[in-house]
């Protein structure tokens, strides 16, 4: 099993620049070319880079400024996938509810074209010499979750088990060598199947898409492992389980114990990203199912807020995840990233500076340096 960077690490996205912004809204309305946006997220991507390093942080991302969503804009480019771009809905309270993107298998799943790897190459030639630029990519579980059968062509996969999930991992190496190629060592899947599947109303609506909720868990660690089973040698491969994050809102709650067994002792990733900022996600003894050589990275800290936790109670959070797996095997992060789509969550610019210098000086306090 390979190490992280540091105990202390963060999930990927940051808050878009108010120039960014304006720049992708000016390409939607086609008054400047895709060239000329690559240049401003360029920009942009050099400051975040340097406000990372400047901040301690160990791995480094672009801060997924070149997305619009964490998962679409990635699948998408996948052969074989089409997704309908989500509509925002206005609930009759006032407040606004992004409808789940449609993410549809219409065709034999294939890796037609490098998807990472440009963004890569510029990321590495801004990170610093003693930090790793870390890559984020949608987990490939969710080509299955969202629609479940119903979402996959019944041309293209007659049968599901083994083919799709096979063409999938399939397409997932090839990125991941053609990573690695470009001298990426750390990837991170965000995943929000698993942790929807810790909500009895998401559960619920995979019994009516004709899922057994208790059995996908089990269904997935298979289909990671087999994506794992193609990661190049000495490439860290993590996974986060996002509960949702849009805006500032989520879109699941419930306790990991309906998939930790199938998640932390099943799957064979090197690391695991858990959301424990607030009471929606139960308490840590799901994490007694860890083996040794794995590292669970504790979401302590939230993103959806600015108000700032108190170091003292993040100490007396981590000691309480140690009675159940070993302590020097957690390590402590913010709970999400802070903008996993474009639209950002409900915090300052300077917020996510002093929320990461928390997240690591609480982490060199309690593990030293």
């Amino acid at each position: 099993m390979m190490q992280l960077p540091a105990r202390y690490d963060h999930v990927g996205s940051f808050l878009r620049p108010q120039y960014l912004l304006e720049a992708r809204a000016q390409k939607a309305r086609g008054e400047i070319t895709p060239e000329q946006l690559r240049t401003v997220e360029d920009k942009a991507i050099t400051e975040i880079v340097k406000f990372q390093q400047d901040v301690g942080l160990k791995s480094v991302t672009d801060g997924e400024f070149r997305r619009t969503y964490f998962h679409i804009d990635f699948l998408e480019q996948l052969g074989g996938v089409k997704t309908d771009i989500p509509v925002t809905i206005r609930k009759p309270d006032g407040t606004e509810e992004l409808a789940p993107p449609v993410i549809r298998v219409i065709d034999k799943v294939r890796h037609a074209k490098d998807i990472q790897k440009a963004d890569f190459e510029y990321l590495k030639s801004q990170v610093g010499a003693g930090f790793t630029p870390k890559v984020t990519i949608p987990s490939p579980t969710m080509l299955h979750f969202r629609g479940g059968r119903a979402g996959i062509s019944k041309d293209a996969y007659p049968e599901l088990d083994p083919a799709f999930y096979d063409d999938v991992a399939k397409a997932y190496g090839d990125e991941l060598r053609s990573l690695y190629d470009a001298g990426c060592r750390y990837v991170q899947m965000d995943d929000t199947n698993l942790a929807y599947l810790c909500d009895e109303k998401m559960r619920e609506a995979a019994r009516q898409r004709g899922d057994d909720p208790n059995e996908l868990p089990h269904r997935y660690a298979t289909f990671i492992n087999k994506v794992v089973a193609q990661k190049p040698q000495g490439m860290l491969l993590g996974m986060h389980l996002c509960r949702g994050n849009f805006k500032s809102t989520h879109a699941a709650a419930g306790n990991y114990e309906p998939v930790a067994e199938a998640l932390l002792k099943e799957m064979d990733l090197d690391a695991f990203f858990l959301e424990y900022d607030d009471d929606r996600s139960g308490d840590f003894r799901p994490l007694r199912f860890l083996p040794k050589g794995k590292t669970v990275v504790l979401g302590l800290v939230t993103t959806k807020f600015g108000q700032l936790e108190d170091k003292d109670a993040l100490k007396r959070r981590i000691d309480e995840a140690a009675k159940y797996a070993p302590l020097d095997q957690l390590a402590l992060s913010p709970q999400c990233g802070f903008s996993s789509t474009v639209h950002g969550n409900n915090i300052a610019v300077e917020d996510q500076r002093t929320k990461l210098r928390l997240v690591i000086d609480t982490a060199r306090e309690v593990w030293g340096d």
